[in-house]
């Protein structure tokens, strides 16, 4: 089968969540014979790194990538706002994506165009008259329900007001065109419902993000730590981590005092990297995530909006991490509660769980192996893998 992916940031290197998953939808499809090629925006914020590129990548994908002006213009932002467009679609929108994309459409034929986000819609149309490939949405997330939540969590009414607006317009959108596809592949089962809800009538299948789960080589793992890893120019782990700081942290350092947290990931923002508080130390990009969390003890996810899959969740389970995390976090895992992962949805939830895995280290341990377990067991990306092309061959054969 030929699959033209395209993607709203370059998949690889693999630095976040999103690209982590595209990139193994990628391998996954090459893993199993078919033909893919790879076409994707790069902007200011998701530069291409060209030189941690590997020459198989490049050449197994044909990877291309264009420029895309990605940043917030406020006179664009006003015009959309009073033409009650969407302002986080109309960003994505670029003449010089149209004609490479024209391009590649008119050089060769696919089977299926595999479209990385919602964003990448305005597309769509573009793709119908150059190709008669099979059109399919990955959703990485129900976009809309992640703003209508961020907004709710703002203080300054202003703000909060022109965040609902967002929220208002992504969701008209949303709604208007998930039919524009032959059919969508949602990361969550609840994802799938609230599409279907939405009024998408094309087949949705739920087919979480993809990974092996592997015993870490030997990393000395630090007693008594906790960690967040994650993106941080993504505003609802902004709001998680700030909410942990604010409510949790103080208890936690007060009942167990010998607990240090670190803060890591991409893009942390300037007052968290100056931030002075005891037992918190803030780290920023790490060089080896998988390294970084294999180092360190419980993972801990204090998300409050969002929807889709926390990839980071899945790669600390894949190598027998503990992992807290709110309900909202762990949406669309196959966890058991107290089994393979533990649930925290206020602070003081978040404060015994935590010092029950720091006092009783053989529980801790025992969650780690049940998430290495279930991750092993249902989320391997062979299995999944065949689960979307059994999806595509499906509605393929049905033309």
């Amino acid at each position: 089968m030929k699959i033209l992916q395209l993607c709203s940031k370059p998949p690889f290197p693999p630095v976040d969540g999103g690209t982590l998953a595209m990139n193994s939808i990628t391998q996954g499809l090459m893993a199993a014979g078919c033909e893919v090629r790879v076409l994707a925006m790069c902007s200011d914020k998701h530069p291409v790194h060209d030189e941690l590129m590997t020459p198989e990548y490049k050449k197994a994908t044909r990877f291309e990538a264009v420029y895309v002006d990605l940043g917030i213009h406020p006179l664009d932002a006003a015009v959309a706002a009073l033409c009650g467009e969407s302002y986080h679609v109309k960003r994505f929108v670029s003449k010089d994506f149209s004609a490479k994309l024209k391009q590649v459409l008119e050089e060769e034929t696919f089977d299926v165009v595999h479209v990385e986000s919602l964003f990448l819609t305005p597309y769509v149309p573009l793709v119908r008259k150059y190709s008669k490939a099979q059109v399919y949405l990955r959703a990485h997330n129900v976009e809309h329900q992640i703003w209508e939540r961020v907004a709710q969590g703002v203080r300054n009414p202003f703000k909060r007001q022109y965040m609902k607006h967002l929220a208002l317009t992504l969701r008209a959108y949303e709604c208007e065109h998930l039919n524009d596809y032959d059919g969508v592949v949602s990361i969550t089962e609840s994802d799938a419902k609230t599409l279907k809800s939405l009024g998408c009538r094309k087949p949705v299948v739920a087919i979480p993000f993809g990974i092996s789960a592997e015993a870490m080589g030997h990393v000395d793992e630090e007693p008594c730590s906790l960690f967040h890893l994650g993106s941080m120019d993504w505003i609802p782990n902004q709001e998680g981590v700030r909410w942990f700081l604010e409510k949790v942290w103080p208890m936690v350092h007060e009942r167990v005092p010998q607990v240090t947290l670190y803060l890591a990931g991409r893009k942390m923002p300037d007052d968290l990297m100056r931030l002075e508080m005891e037992g918190v130390k803030v780290v920023g990009e790490v060089p080896d995530a998988m390294y970084f969390i294999g180092s360190k003890q419980i993972n801990v996810v204090p998300l409050l909006s969002g929807s889709g899959i926390r990839v980071k969740i899945i790669e600390a389970m894949s190598i027998g991490k503990t992992v807290i995390s709110t309900s909202v976090g762990a949406d669309g895992i196959h966890y058991t509660d107290g089994k393979n992962l533990l649930i925290a949805d206020t602070p003081e939830q978040f404060v015994e769980q935590i010092e029950r895995c720091v006092t009783d280290t053989d529980f801790c341990r025992e969650v780690g192996r049940n998430a290495f377990a279930l991750i092993e067991e249902e989320y391997g990306n062979e299995g999944l893998t065949r689960k979307l092309l059994d999806f595509y061959e499906k509605h393929i054969n049905q033309e």
